[in-house]
């Protein structure tokens, strides 16, 4: 059974930067297939896709967020990332990460992390 679960602060400062870790349990971020992703809904919006990672490490990006986001991995932890940088109150959100499957779309979400842009 494959579980994601996100890590990361709950409060940031405006202009701070936001790193969120998603650790994967029960699969292989490097297997063909499947693209490790992250996904945030602000509250009273609806999902927007931020990103991913691929088997082979490719890197895609929202073209809204691309200048802001980063994406990484560290695949001995069985973890990937994101960096936001440069954040505003407009940045808060539920973060999501999930697997997404090549063909066949998110099989597989963490619980969720509150991410709060406050002064």
């Amino acid at each position: 059974q494959v579980r994601l679960q996100e890590s990361g602060p709950g409060l940031v400062k405006p202009s701070q930067t936001v790193s969120l870790t998603c650790t994967v349990s029960g699969g292989s971020i490097t297997s063909n297939g499947y693209y490790w992703t992250w996904i945030r809904q602000p509250p009273g919006k609806g999902l927007e896709w931020i990103g991913n990672i691929g088997p082979s490490g490719s890197i895609d990006h929202s073209p809204s967020l691309k200048s802001r986001a980063s994406i990484s991995r560290d695949t001995s932890k069985k973890q990937f990332s994101l960096q936001l940088f440069s954040v505003t109150p407009e940045d808060t959100a539920v973060y999501y990460c999930a697997r997404d499957r090549a063909f066949g779309g998110v099989d597989h979400w963490g619980q969720g992390t509150q991410v709060t842009v406050s002064s």
